[in-house]
């Protein structure tokens, strides 16, 4: 599904095209039974939300990620549909509806000629602006009004505003994250934990659990009485500002030698002698401490200078990921998927379950929610960014339409000919329905292998 989410197919008031669409004025949904029928849709509501609390009661953290991912997601879509519905209102096209979801009307409400109102799919929304194409009907009266008619440069604000939302909001993101968490480094002379052996070879060294299957006793840290929280000073003497300072210092020691070690605790500084350890294989002294990560705030404009370079390399990765799509496909359901091209995209399935990774993981707050702006920023600046994309049914498709019928009015000036107007929709409607399946078609491969064979974050 893309960004602007496809017409309402149930809706009696659509016309049947994708995007946004004409409403016949009077035309009004006829239900025998409009109330039982939005009442049964919310005890179906709350009977799927009963049903996850049961089935994931062991991994709630899960599931309250899933339903983070899904709100963000809604609001990215409903705030691309805002930029949309603003700048057609600003320029004072007719703007008939605006609904979060789709399906049946749950509630709605008119403010002026516009309807607003939720339907019961939250999986997207959409809004209706008359006359977006030449194949529409249009009442005379309401012509002048209507998104064909107006100037090409206001049709192409219109159209790119839904894209330009997404942009916005992830460099929001990105600003939040860097002034109010702050940027992870975990280059920093602060102790996190303490190991609790000596792993008997580099190898073991490397892996997930280095005291399983035989270690060499306890480490220097813990017979030493380092602590969780220390922050090194010095190291035999040789000052420790960072880790890349403390692995300098420990490569030109000689093992089993002990050293004094200088650690701040509470306010107050004191000396240990450590006597360091030797693994077999490598080469540098052991100490036994692994690094905390700090989270480093930057000021104001810092932070809108971070926002800048995490949006850049978010779109150049963006590309680089749609790019890849076609090469991804052979390995989406292999074994090593994690290891593949494949397991480097991914459907907003697959994101969801990172996302519900995310809220179950036993880390810090802190690097929990700059993992979760950082997904849905990075989300947004996808969507914004495919939707831009020159493919009919994408806002792209409609702004590369609307461009060509601007350079060709022009060309036709020079050479004293008339604007030949509005390209006609019905001859691309083809190329639309192509794109249209193809979209599908990855979308649904993508999705059932994020089902089937999803990639898990390891955290």
């Amino acid at each position: 599904m893309g960004p602007t989410g496809p017409e309402d197919p149930s809706d009696p008031q659509s016309n049947g095209h994708n995007g946004h669409s004409h409403q016949r004025p009077g035309a009004r949904a006829s239900l025998s039974n409009p109330g039982l029928l939005k009442l049964g849709t919310w005890i179906l509501l709350a009977a799927i939300a009963v049903t996850l609390i049961v089935v994931y009661r062991d991994r709630l953290g899960f599931l309250l990620g899933i339903v983070i991912f899904v709100a963000a997601l809604l609001v990215s879509v409903m705030l691309h549909e805002l930029g949309h519905f603003l700048t057609a209102k600003k320029f004072h096209m007719r703007v008939t509806q605006f609904f979060v979801g789709f399906g049946n009307t749950l509630w709605s409400t008119f403010r002026g000629e516009t309807e607003y109102g939720v339907k019961s799919l939250w999986v997207g929304g959409y809004v209706r602006i008359i006359g977006m194409t030449s194949m529409e009907e249009v009442d005379v009266a309401d012509e002048p009004r209507s998104f064909r008619a107006k100037p090409g440069w206001q049709r192409i604000i219109v159209l790119a505003a839904g894209s330009f939302m997404h942009f916005v909001l992830a460099l929001v993101l990105f600003f939040i994250l860097a002034v109010g968490i702050g940027q992870a480094n975990s280059n920093t002379n602060l102790v996190s934990s303490i190991a609790p052996c000596v792993p008997r070879n580099v190898h073991a060294l490397d892996s997930s659990n280095p005291c399983s299957g035989g270690n060499l006793g306890k480490s220097p840290a813990e017979l030493a009485g380092l602590k969780p929280g220390d922050q090194i000073v010095s190291v035999a003497g040789q000052p420790v500002n960072n880790w890349n300072q403390l692995r300098s210092v420990l490569a030109v020691q000689s093992p089993r030698l002990t050293v004094p070690v200088v650690v701040r605790r509470a306010g107050h500084t004191r000396t240990l002698q450590v006597k360091l350890a030797e693994i077999p294989g490598r080469k540098a002294a052991y100490l036994g401490v692994d690094p905390a990560t700090v989270y480093q705030r930057s000021g104001f404009f810092g932070s809108w200078g971070y926002a800048g370079d995490q949006f850049s390399y978010t779109l150049t990765s963006t590309a680089s990921a749609l790019g890849k799509l076609p090469s991804a496909l052979p390995d989406l359901f292999s074994a090593n998927r994690s290891h593949t091209v494949a397991g480097q995209v991914t459907s907003v399935v697959g994101v969801g379950e990172v996302t519900g990774d995310v809220v179950q993981a036993a880390i810090p707050w802190q690097a929990k929610l700059s993992v979760l702006l950082y997904l849905i920023a990075s989300l947004n600046i996808l969507f914004g960014a495919f939707n831009l994309l020159p493919l009919l049914p994408l806002d792209g498709g409609h702004l590369a339409v609307v461009i060509f019928e601007r350079i060709r009015a022009w060309f036709n000036r020079l050479r004293g000919r008339p604007d030949p107007g509005l390209v006609d929709i019905q001859r691309l409607a083809p190329v639309s329905l192509l794109v249209f399946a193809v979209l599908v078609v990855f979308s649904t491969l993508f999705v059932a292998a994020d089902i089937v064979n999803p990639v898990h974050l390891q955290i």
